[in-house]
């Protein structure tokens, strides 16, 4: 069985696959900053309707839990928020798929990601910081969440980050209290 943060398995198939991806989330935070555990790895993935037998051919279900082709179509198809989940039967662990569509940021984020080791050795493809942190910013305003926060003080003070670029997009995303908060040392 793999060991719990293992995602080899997922990063496997996407490589053969050809598909566009990249890892984002904790994972992604993890490179950038502090690991952590963390029990899934997120990644975004340009998924048309045209190669979603692709994706079905590297996730078979005899060794994962991949939705029908018919949810797979719709998440495609989904203007922003398209999402999905895998889970790797032996190794019960869970991937959360982000579906490009039509947003920019994932976009841009396909097109700037970085190749990079994951835990276990094996090269992904990572998602920028800049976008890392935007997201958790995202996240921390929907959830609230303080490892979020912590993920975003640990990345800022590790990784180069281009802050002219995130402060756009914090105007444009309203996302001006988080990145605030964010600034804030770390209470004890």
């Amino acid at each position: 069985m793999p060991a719990p943060t293992d995602f080899s398995v997922f990063v496997a198939a996407l490589e053969i696959s050809g598909l566009p991806y990249c890892v984002t989330g904790s994972v992604a935070s993890g490179i950038y900053g502090e690991p952590r555990l963390t029990v899934d790895i997120d990644f975004v993935l340009l998924l048309r309707v045209a190669d979603i037998g692709k994706l079905r051919a590297v996730f078979p279900d005899e060794h994962y839990c991949i939705p029908p082709t018919e949810v797979l179509i719709a998440e495609a198809q989904r203007g922003e928020r398209g999402m999905f989940n895998v889970i790797h039967h032996e190794g019960m662990l869970k991937a959360d798929v982000f579906v490009a569509a039509r947003d920019p940021l994932h976009h841009w984020a396909l097109k700037h990601r970085r190749r990079g080791p994951l835990s276990s050795g094996i090269q992904i493809w990572v998602a920028p910081p800049e976008y890392v942190i935007l997201r958790k910013l995202e996240y921390l305003r929907e959830g609230g969440r303080e490892k979020h926060l912590r993920d975003i003080r640990f990345m800022l003070a590790c990784t180069d980050v281009d802050r002219g670029f995130v402060e756009e997009h914090v105007a444009r995303l309203g996302l001006g209290a988080q990145w605030a908060e964010s600034q804030q040392p770390e209470r004890s």
